[in-house]
């Protein structure tokens, strides 16, 4: 189980090159792409050496060019790896043949075919975002743990790389926008595992009607949801609000709340339908600081009851904090590898950002359902690895260092013991799986990245190895 850490624990302190970064680039709506093309080829030959992707210079942020050391930095306020660097330019979600895309495709569609082209689309919103906006903005409590350098990546005290797309909500709230889905992907540090990755796009997806309520901040709690239990670090996220007036609701005599949770239903019930056929639907009530009336959408699928995604209506704050007075609004979000995973029948999430062939091909333009044909069969490496903690010990920064050493060649990372000696030390076990999606890893290779791995974790995470 993932270990938590406060942030208290960790000194952060500001700096100048990152904030000057996010106002110069004016981070909102900053287009973003890699400014040295991205080779399938030499991905594919550098992914077979050491299991991860080249890390590019720089990349280009809405015509601003964005070096490394922007974004990666060896000193205490930054915890962002090369790793997550390199994912920066890639948009999965943006990608036409690519299962992300086509569901991203198909949620717009049905956007598009029952709202009139109503909702305003947001899928290339820049990442890096400051902390008011992160957090202060969607009223994340200032004690709350997902503000911990154990979960977050920091650029610096004030900048972060988004941990949900609902970081952009506020601004576009003040910007007028009263109905919008946001698409992006998004970043956390957690485990290791098939269902795990440090980064993953959500869906955001909202919408508001003038007077009380109470918000949904959907995309935060996301982390905190599981489908067919996928609880993912590195995700597309896809959000959306709606805003209705008083003039909307008045005549249906109920009250504002009311009917922006009745809209919500319906709307929400007609995406399960258009993404999975006429399935069995239910709602379960849920609880969310931030949300009064809270709701959870269960579906029927392959035999088993599936949550799909949470929703609720929007905190009056949030309204009232970005110039939408007497308002009443609705919002929800997904994470599209979820789905993805589940509509696609894609045992692993490290294969959504492979550039192999046999998985990019197997995906057509428009077409969702379509089920992946394995064509792995290497055999995973067990190597494992015991050492005596200190307090300051998380698995979330074990997890970083061996992802920082093998890259997407570490398939899982599980403590399979545990124990306190009389001296109130306490010991770990953790087995480390490698596996590569696309050839053998020869023992030889295998040996050298667990003895990076036990020596970057004695030497970071200060542990005595066993």
């Amino acid at each position: 189980m993932t270990m938590a850490m406060s942030i208290a624990q960790f000194t952060f302190f500001s700096r100048a090159t990152s904030s000057s970064f996010l106002n110069r680039t004016n981070a909102r709506f900053n287009r973003f792409t890699f400014s040295t093309p991205f080779s399938t080829a030499d991905a594919t030959c550098t992914r077979k050496k050491n299991g991860r992707l080249p890390v590019l210079s720089a990349l280009e942020l809405g015509g601003v060019k964005i070096a490394r050391d922007d974004v990666v930095r060896d000193d205490p306020t930054n915890n962002v790896p090369d790793s997550i660097f390199s994912k920066l330019g890639m948009q999965l979600h943006k990608r036409n043949q690519h299962p992300i895309g086509i569901l991203k495709n198909a949620i717009y569609e049905y956007f598009d075919a029952n709202y009139s082209n109503k909702f305003d689309k947001f899928d290339d919103l820049c990442p890096l975002v400051s902390v008011k906006q992160n957090f202060d903005d969607v009223l994340v409590p200032a004690d709350h743990i997902s503000r911990s350098y154990n979960d977050t990546y920091y650029v610096d005290s004030q900048t972060v790389l988004r941990c949900h797309t609902s970081a952009h909500q506020a601004e576009l709230l003040r910007d007028g926008h009263t109905h919008f889905l946001v698409t992006g992907d998004v970043y956390r540090r957690d485990s290791i595992d098939s269902t795990h990755y440090p980064v993953f796009h959500q869906v955001f997806v909202a919408s508001h009607y003038l007077q009380p309520p109470n918000f949904f901040f959907l995309g935060f709690f996301l982390r905190f949801w599981s489908i067919h239990s996928y609880t993912l670090l590195l995700e597309m996220q896809m959000e959306g609000f709606r805003v209705f007036s008083p003039e909307e609701w008045e005549a249906s005599g109920l009250d504002g709340t009311s009917y922006a949770a009745g809209d919500l239903k319906k709307c929400l019930e007609g995406l399960a339908r258009h993404l999975f056929g006429a399935v069995e639907m239910r709602w379960i009530d849920a609880y969310f600081p931030f949300t009064n009336p809270s709701f959870e959408l269960e579906i029927y699928f392959q035999e088993k009851w599936m949550e799909v995604l949470g929703c609720g209506v929007t905190e009056q704050e949030i309204l009232r904090n970005n110039g939408q007075l007497d308002s009443v609004a609705w919002a929800f979000g997904l994470g599209l590898e979820r789905l993805a995973m589940v509509l696609f029948d894609i045992p692993d999430i490290r294969l959504f950002w492979s550039n192999d062939e046999r998985f990019t091909s197997q995906f057509t333009k428009g077409k969702m359902g379509i089920k992946f044909k394995p064509f792995s069969k290497f055999p995973p490496c067990f190597k494992d690895m015991s050492f005596w903690i200190n307090e300051s010990f998380t698995e979330n920064n074990l997890c970083e260092v061996v992802r920082g050493v093998a890259g997407d060649l570490a398939e899982e990372v599980q403590l399979i013991d545990n124990f306190t000696n009389k001296k109130g030390m306490t010991s770990h076990c953790y087995r480390i799986a490698y596996r590569s999606m696309e050839c053998s890893l020869t023992d030889e290779e295998i040996n050298e990245l667990q003895r990076k791995v036990r020596e970057q974790v004695e030497t970071k995470l200060n542990v005595e190895l066993r």
